[in-house]
């Protein structure tokens, strides 16, 4: 087994080139990682790539071909292992083993049972050198949504919300266009072009009829996000925008009770339906969840209301919020909420947030945080 060597900045640098390649497919690559390959050979680089989507050749086959002279003798820098199994693509690990590249830098291991370690044991044992974890904190944090789905069979959730500094997302009579401004709105459809999924309640629906389309930024893939809407009697009204035709996919979600009849019409009006079991006569969120990640969908965006952001704050199914504040002053008893529902009975039971950056967008703050582990 080869010995590891020391880690540079300049290899701190040439990993940070292939985070930045990565991130050009942000949106692009579900259920896949986001990976960007580096190729040097005596601190040139003389090729690079990055995996575009699911199906497609991984970002180290990109680089190795790409190559404007042979590899042999060179380093490789990738910010997530290389694959080891035969999946949609050939193994890159073998890739690697047979090119003659001296050295390979990777960010972190992949978490996916199938490699796991495998890849490196692969490269090491042909006699490359490997190292691992360089800019590590960097390299989970771009595939924080992967890194979630691979462990866990589950989506990547993110609670996303705009509101007033006192915590209102619509008066009392309904009206919330626009809590914020022009920069934020532009924010709310790149996080909608990044996601499998966005996803509103039935009240949602009925107060402001929304398209759930990504409009204001280029999409990331034309199929995506599918639009999900939370209504567990199906009164959603064949009418409504959300059924227009379009490349998106939409479903309704109801309980296994909801009338056939209505399915029927919704189904006509160019919706799928889906049901789950009735938890105190709502949709069960988390029983969705699973059914969306059976379809390979690994990241949804949770816009609203406030009830439904209640249900999965209240029952921890949440990975990020991201909370837009607008400096506006509502105030109202009958105003609404960003988050409702029953409430927590003390200030202890709050579910305790990490603040991981503070932006200002325009006149708004945008907050983005995690939930505390063991929280």
């Amino acid at each position: 087994m080869s010995a590891s060597r020391m880690v540079t900045t300049r290899d701190e640098a040439y990993m940070l080139d292939s985070l930045r390649l990565a991130a050009r497919a942000r949106g692009k690559t579900s259920p896949n990682p986001m990976v960007g390959a580096v190729l040097v050979k005596e601190d040139r680089r003389i090729a690079s790539g990055y995996h575009l989507r699911a199906g497609e050749p991984h970002a180290e086959a990109i680089a190795i071909r790409r190559a404007r002279e042979h590899v042999r003798d060179s380093t490789l820098y990738v910010n997530l292992e290389p694959c080891s199994h035969y999946g949609r693509t050939p193994p890159c690990a073998s890739l690697i083993v047979k090119s003659g590249i001296e050295r390979v830098v990777i960010g972190t291991i992949d978490p996916n049972p199938l490699v796991a370690g495998r890849g490196i044991a692969m490269m090491r044992e042909a006699g490359i050198t490997v190292d691992v974890g360089v800019l590590e904190d960097h390299c989970r944090s771009l595939n924080e949504v992967y890194f979630k789905y691979i462990t866990t069979g589950l989506p990547f959730v993110t609670l996303k919300l705009a509101q007033t500094l006192d915590g209102k997302i619509a008066a009392a009579s309904g009206d919330s266009k626009w809590v914020t401004g022009e920069k934020a709105r532009t924010l709310a459809h790149r996080l909608r072009a990044e996601s499998d999924v966005v996803l509103v309640g039935r009240n949602t629906l009925e107060k402001d009829d929304p398209q759930l389309t990504v409009r204001r930024v280029k999409p990331a893939r034309p199929d995506r996000p599918l639009r999900v809407i939370l209504d567990s009697a199906l009164k959603t009204p064949p009418t409504a925008k959300v059924l227009a035709k379009g490349p998106c996919e939409t479903i309704i979600v109801a309980t296994e009770g909801a009338s056939s009849e209505r399915e029927k019409a919704l189904k006509k009006a160019g919706a799928s339906v889906i049901r789950t079991k009735s938890r105190d006569g709502r949709v069960d969120v988390e029983e969705l969840l699973v059914l969306l990640a059976k379809r390979e969908l690994s990241s949804v965006l949770v816009e609203g209301g406030s009830e439904v952001a209640w249900e999965f704050v209240s029952r921890g199914l949440f990975d990020k919020v991201i909370f837009a504040f607008a400096p506006k002053i509502l105030g109202g008893r009958d105003s609404i909420n960003s988050v409702s529902g029953r409430g927590f009975d003390a200030i202890a039971d709050a579910v305790q947030l990490s603040i991981a950056r503070v932006q200002r967008l325009g006149e708004d703050v945008v907050i983005t945080a995690y939930p505390l582990s063991g929280e």
